[in-house]
């Protein structure tokens, strides 16, 4: 391998941080979903520090690529012909003598007695833009690991279309290129070799942004000349070939350090440029995450606007209650001062007749308004739970909808396929509350939950349930002192200060026990109240929650990964710098 020489001290601490490096990006790749090819490639990329210096030869079908490694070995070794030969990769390699095995997938080991093969391998191609479709797949597979790209074109029809465009995937890679213009016998003057040279010169200068080197070789009259036994024609094929400028600088200019720096810079091009790929995903992932806490936080705006309106309207619904009460204190108030009098005193001894009159003047139809008021504020929290269900509801749709709408592509992988399935999990449980909202049980179930709340705070007082009943029963006792003394007390007496009296204490005791009666009421509601209002928001919040916990992992994970891409780049670029000092 080209790494087993002696290094220096430098070379070395570079080597090793490379493949620290390498080992960290590869983890950080995981947590991004990085497909498997990605991972490959970057394996690839590090096992290529311990492989011999690679040249990969590439071009499009028929540009002559197995003829010029013909011309290098210069014996016709490797099949060549005007349709697609070449439909594996074929790996080149120093061997004793020649030989041919089948490798991994898609590849072809050779090997063939030549001493330069000891410190480069060569890899032959299929040819891009063929018929065959996996023969543009194996070759931009293999792309990655090359050390050195040549890529050769054929002088009858130079830079094609195609062949930019495969160059532009070659160049994303940062690799060096080297560009062959081959079958260069094919033009009649050496002008109209002068003028492809010149075609190809500006177009991979626009391609790369910088100057290309350029060979124009006849790889058939190099082999012919090497073995052709004539001198005079050996030589005369030789010069017409133009293909010793190329040999020699495959074989002599790439020399041990200038191998050993392209071995070093090209895993740092493919490792940076995949952590720059996914410092991209990233950046699109943070950039959705924002969107999904905009969403949570909206939905949680939606729910704390949606108990402060629950908490306000359930004050008005709870003076419904007060006021009937109020009402029939106001009643009672009048019942008193008309009844408790001097001229009524014969009525006042029957205390059946003052309690019947003071059921119908008095109770009335309380314990129905406070029923009815109580009905309406069930309606009204399985109206108001309804309604936010569909807001909720109709938020989701509208953001789920906005999300496919978005252009999510390279943020794919388990991280997308999971927050889609969460947000539209918690959007089709809206949806199915919604669809399947039964009010009518909803307002039942809770009706008996508010009924026996107001049950038991009445069951405090009289232990019955009926509420007609208990605003009775609280007036039992005041009426019963006031009957008591008229039975026992002369008509004189009481006409002169214990009826004012009693009147004024029975008006006192009614407003106490109202207010006491107003106040448990009210305790009890307000607490079956907000025991339903927690139910309600829980509900919600329980749907929201695995979306909510999702977002917040990732948020931290994609920051944690963002940073450490982003400093994977710094630092490999600063040892890509490091390289081209070598």
């Amino acid at each position: 391998m080209v790494l087993h020489r002696v290094l220096t001290d430098e070379q070395e601490l570079i080597l090793k941080d490379e493949r620290s490096q390498l080992m960290g990006l590869r983890g950080l790749l995981a947590r991004l979903d990085a497909p498997a090819d990605d991972a490959r490639v970057l394996e690839r990329a590090a096992q290529q520090l311990d492989e011999l210096f690679l040249l990969v030869i590439v071009g499009e079908f028929n540009s002559g690529k197995s003829a010029f490694v013909n011309a290098l070995l210069g014996d016709r070794f490797l099949i060549e012909g005007v349709t697609p030969t070449t439909t594996e990769i074929q790996m080149l390699k120093y061997g004793p003598q020649v030989s041919r095995q089948q490798g991994e997938s898609d590849l072809l080991v050779l090997t063939y007695p030549v001493e330069w093969l000891r410190e480069i391998n060569i890899v032959d191609t299929p040819g891009t833009n063929t018929v065959i479709q996996r023969h543009q797949e194996i070759t931009e597979d293999f792309v990655p690991r090359a050390d050195l790209v040549l890529f050769i074109t054929s002088a009858d029809r130079p830079f094609t279309e195609s062949e930019r465009t495969f160059l532009q995937r070659v160049r994303e890679w940062g690799k060096k290129v080297i560009f062959v213009v081959n079958k260069i016998d094919t033009l009649e003057t050496a002008d109209d070799v002068e003028h492809v040279l010149l075609f190809v010169n500006e177009h991979a200068m626009q391609l790369l942004g910088r100057q290309p080197t350029v060979f124009p070789v006849s790889a058939r009259q190099a082999r012919q000349s090497k073995q052709t036994i004539d001198g005079d024609e050996r030589t005369r094929l030789w010069a017409a070939s133009r293909f010793e400028p190329l040999e020699r600088y495959i074989l002599d200019t790439l020399d041990e350090r200038e191998r050993l720096r392209l071995k070093l810079a090209n895993p740092l091009g493919i490792a940076r440029r995949l952590a720059e790929r996914y410092l991209g995903v990233a950046q699109a992932r943070r950039t959705l995450l924002r969107d999904d806490v905009t969403t949570i936080q909206t939905l949680h705006l939606q729910l704390a606007g949606y108990e402060s309106d629950m908490r306000r309207d359930f004050k008005y619904h709870l003076s419904l209650v007060d006021n009937a009460l109020y009402a029939m204190a106001e009643r009672g108030n009048r019942f008193f001062d008309n009844t408790i009098r001097l001229t009524r005193i014969f009525d006042l001894v029957n205390t059946d007749r003052v309690r019947g009159m003071f059921e119908r003047e008095v109770v009335s139809d309380t314990s129905g308004q406070v029923e009815a008021a109580t009905h309406d504020l069930i309606d009204w929290l399985v109206q108001q739970d309804f309604r936010q269900w569909q807001s909720v509801m109709e938020y989701l749709n509208r953001r789920i909808t906005q999300h496919h709408e978005q252009m999510v592509g390279q943020v794919g992988g388990q991280f997308e396929y999971n927050r889609q399935a969460l947000l539209e999990s918690v959007g089709r449980a809206a949806r199915e509350t919604v669809a399947s909202y039964n009010k009518e049980g909803e307002a039942r179930e809770l009706a008996e939950s508010v009924q026996m709340a107001v049950a038991q705070t009445a069951l405090i007082e009289v232990g019955a349930i009926g509420l007609g009943t208990l605003l009775v029963h609280l007036l039992a006792t005041t009426l019963a002192d006031v009957t008591g003394i008229l039975a026992a007390t002369t008509m004189a007496a009481l006409g002169l200060y214990l009826i004012p009296n009693r009147r004024q204490h029975a008006k006192l005791d009614l407003q106490a026990k109202i207010a006491d009666l107003r106040g448990r009421l009210a305790q009890a509601m307000a607490a079956q109240f907000e025991r339903e209002l927690s139910r309600s928001l829980e509900r919600i919040r329980e749907g929201v929650r695995p979306y909510t916990r999702f977002v917040e992992v990732q948020q931290a994970s994609v920051a944690e990964t963002e940073a450490g891409l982003s400093g994977t780049v710094k630092v490999l670029t600063g040892l890509a710098a490091r390289v081209e000092k070598l």
